[in-house]
């Protein structure tokens, strides 16, 4: 029996698991129904999220650009 959490999924999605837990998590996929059906959702919002063009707003770059440039300032190394 195996206890794999949904932040295990995801990232072996991402190939962000060590070769032994990626192994035991994909002979888990292959017996365990629910835990395949979680992973595919997984897999099928990931392959959504790429064919969405999202970009931040002018305003949210400049607050941030504006933010760095404070901590410098406030912090110079």
């Amino acid at each position: 029996m195996h206890n794999f959490t949904t932040e295990d999924l995801v990232q072996y999605l991402y190939n962000e698991t060590s070769q032994e837990k990626s192994t035991a998590i994909e002979a888990a996929l292959q017996t365990d129904w629910s835990l395949n059906e979680m992973y595919e959702v997984f897999v099928d919002t990931k392959n959504m999220l790429k064919e969405v063009n999202l970009s931040p707003r002018d305003e949210a770059i400049n607050k941030i650009l504006q933010y760095g440039e404070n901590a410098i300032e406030l912090h110079p190394y």
